[in-house]
């Protein structure tokens, strides 16, 4: 690795590993491999990073909106002149008012709070449909549809997520959305987009699996995770699949992100039968199920009360090759000594990884 790190492109996300590229390209490029699975691909910019670097490269993830984005960015192969010329098109069609500004514009002076303003609802909707209008093949699609959720993520009214709406209008919000043609970089390694289940996307042999699991909270007294991303992104499978869902609460949600229907194993905090958490049953059985030669686990300091069970984990389940420490506040970087006084410390605002062999 020569140092430089690829430009990736991604929304605002809870739990972005953009900051942590460095670390993690740092970390592979010491290795032998040629196959890489990005398990828990989020927006990609993990596996846009490896696949930039010479890796042949599968980002799998449940969200749909993550499908998309790698399918835009590891498959759609058509020149950028190509969707530009879309794109062009879909920027000076004249908005009108339908379902999604029914359920997420905002005029100025409504008291009703909602993520983005009429005017540029009024435009998604116009767009949405044209899309549909096309044909496309899907990796095609996909571009155009990650072109109108990055343009729609630079208008909203939110700290990020989708699940609760500023009182007063943001002063993004006020700026016509614009799409533009993402950033398509030249697609010179074997790729593939999926939506698996992770444990049977582990089945599959890859060189290197990079492991990102959400984790659950580490505060018993609040709900049972910090993050569940089918609620915080709801929005953007609604763009994407176009298909009108029922909704329901303030947010305007997806009946199906409900935390009853969608939730994962890895945002469980509770405790199973055996008394152990069950998001760290879960991160064991995965580690153990995974068919590759190496593995290399993403860790936040915000979990911190289950890292004496993930150092038994990590050490009973393969080698330990490296781990390293980065402290966002610094800027720094460390390798680590495999102590207690890992498990025992406090540390704020911190990201671990481990390189393990299996």
């Amino acid at each position: 690795m020569n140092g430089k790190i690829p430009k990736t492109e991604g929304i605002k996300y809870t739990g972005s590993k953009l900051l942590l590229l460095p670390y993690i390209l740092g970390t592979v490029s010491e290795l032998p491999v040629q196959t890489v699975l990005d398990a828990f691909s989020g927006t990609t910019r993990v596996a846009q990073a490896f696949a930039q670097m010479g890796y042949d490269t599968t980002a799998n993830d449940l969200s749909v909106w993550s499908e998309v984005f790698a399918n835009c960015f590891l498959v759609a192969r058509q020149p950028a002149a190509f969707y530009k010329e879309i794109i062009d098109e879909l920027n000076a069609l004249q908005g009108y008012r339908g379902w999604f500004s029914e359920n997420y514009g905002g005029g100025v002076t409504s008291v009703e709070k909602r993520p983005f303003q009429l005017h540029n609802t009024m435009k998604l909707d116009a767009i949405r449909d044209k899309i549909d209008s096309y044909g496309l093949a899907w990796p095609d699609k996909c571009v155009l549809l990650t072109s109108l959720i990055y343009a729609l993520d630079k208008v909203d009214n939110t700290l990020g997520h989708y699940c609760s709406y500023l009182k007063e209008w943001s002063p993004r919000s006020y700026a016509t959305m614009k799409l533009l043609v993402p950033h398509k970089f030249p697609i010179t390694t074997k790729n593939k987009a999926q939506r698996s289940d992770v444990f049977d996307a582990v089945k599959e042999y890859h060189d290197l699996v990079y492991l990102d699991p959400p984790y659950g909270s580490n505060n018993e007294k609040m709900p049972p995770s910090r993050v569940r991303y089918a609620s915080y992104y709801h929005i953007w499978k609604t763009v994407i699949l176009n298909d009108h869902p029922l909704l329901f609460g303030k947010a305007n949600r997806r009946e199906d992100s409900r935390d009853t229907v969608s939730s994962s194993v890895f945002e469980e905090y509770r405790r199973g039968k055996s008394g152990r958490f069950l998001a760290m049953e879960a991160i064991e059985r995965l580690i153990k199920e995974a068919n590759a030669h190496y593995l290399l686990l993403s860790y936040s300091s915000g979990g911190r009360a289950t890292k004496s069970e993930l150092n038994d984990i990590l050490n009973s389940n393969g080698k330990l090759l490296k781990s390293v420490e980065i402290d966002y506040k610094k800027n720094v970087m460390a390798n680590m000594k495999w102590t207690n006084q890992w498990t025992t410390s406090q540390d704020k605002y911190k990201e671990y990884l481990f390189l393990i062999e299996k």
